[in-house]
């Protein structure tokens, strides 16, 4: 027998933290005064660049983005730090992305009408794992009282997608009754932020959807008509350090290659076409017409190029609330961004209403989830 898979509870975790544009430029400006006048002999040379100021214009230019939320604003803030100060934590105490999934999964659930004892499973599918194990999501699952198992997935930017797909594939099939997708993103701490490029980027979050089947839900829900996945290898946004960045006690000079990197134009030009004929492909495949769409939530990278993509897929320019963009509050927060534009514009669809959720990024990766309200 198959069984309907369906989101009956979505939840966010946004930190207590902002940093806005105008804090960030200051900070940024600051770091490349001190830069500059620490290497005058080599700019003077002619052997070394000197660094260029950022802006607030420049930054809203380039991304849309007006302020983040992050864990920790001190060190990032610092001209001669520009990067998180996370205590060290004992192995006894939760880590720090378990502690800020739980808020999320909580309030997935209660949206539900559900209980952490109802959930058969936790996926933590993120960009950016505290650790190589024991795995996260088995942290949280023994945080929240799950039974059942967990495990963690890392498909970049397009992890959430990815993680919908594997629960809903779960409860297809009967395996599993549901499933909490988990996305704790602490971007912050694998940013550059001495990088005038992307120094703006990045912000923090958690998110969390729950997955079960749409017989069991107790209010309304959306049903997970179809699903689909794509990843084409590239290094053009790369992040060779893996885990979480942590201050340097012994004073070791950080390696610029170790932290996000991105070749923005390259990404621009291939990305984009990507997603549109994925968007595309899913939606012809499931027919599903651009003009029964009610909404697209997208991933939260950069605002041109969702507004690229809302033209590719419905053949004009989105209406307003159409395809809803967060990262203007939020920044890019990598998988969770999808998941944060869903759970926070999608209350006002009624019964029989589409929309489709898609995330993209570093692989490349693209995944997308049709939806259909119901009740």
């Amino acid at each position: 027998m198959n069984y309907i898979p369906a989101i009956t509870g979505t939840g966010v975790f946004t930190p207590k933290e902002i940093i806005t544009n105008a804090e960030l430029v200051v900070a940024f400006n600051a770091y490349v005064d001190l830069y500059n006048a620490e290497h005058a002999a080599e700019i003077a040379a002619g052997t070394l660049d000197a660094k260029a100021y950022s802006s607030e214009d420049f930054i809203v230019k380039a991304s849309g983005i007006e302020q983040r939320f992050v864990m920790d604003k001190t060190g990032i803030l610092d001209p001669k730090v520009m990067h998180p100060l996370f205590r060290q934590r004992s192995d006894d105490e939760p880590s720090l992305m378990a502690e800020m999934a739980l808020e999320a999964c909580h309030a997935a659930l209660a949206q539900a009408g559900r209980q952490a004892s109802d959930v058969g499973a936790v996926i933590c599918a993120a960009s950016n794992l505290e650790r190589a194990y024991p795995a996260v999501a088995i942290e949280i699952q023994q945080l929240l009282g799950v039974q059942g198992f967990a495990f963690d997935m890392n498909v970049a930017c397009s992890s959430a997608t990815f993680g919908i797909q594997a629960a809903a594939d779960m409860i297809r099939s009967g395996s599993i009754k549901s499933a909490l997708v988990v996305n704790p993103e602490i971007c912050s701490a694998h940013l550059e932020w001495r990088d005038r490029d992307c120094h703006f980027i990045f912000g923090d979050v958690a998110t969390a959807t729950l997955i079960e089947r749409a017989e069991d839900a107790k209010g309304p829900y959306f049903e997970i008509t179809s699903t689909r996945c794509a990843t084409e290898f590239s290094n053009n946004i790369r992040n060779n350090n893996g885990f979480l960045r942590r201050s340097r006690p012994d004073g070791v000079a950080d390696r610029r290659d170790m932290q996000f990197m991105q070749n923005g134009r390259k990404v621009f030009k291939e990305v984009l076409p990507m997603v549109a004929e994925h968007i595309a492909g899913h939606m012809a495949d499931s027919g599903v017409s651009a003009s029964d769409l009610k909404r697209l939530w997208l991933h939260q990278a950069n605002k041109s190029m969702n507004d690229f993509i809302g033209r590719k897929v419905l053949g004009r320019d989105p209406a307003p609330g159409e395809q809803p963009n967060i990262l203007q509050d939020y920044a890019n927060t990598s998988s969770a961004g999808s998941i944060i534009a869903f759970s926070k514009n999608s209350a006002d669809m009624v019964d029989g209403d589409v929309g489709l959720i898609c995330s993209f990024g570093a692989g490349y990766s693209v995944g997308s989830v049709l939806v259909r309200r119901h009740g």
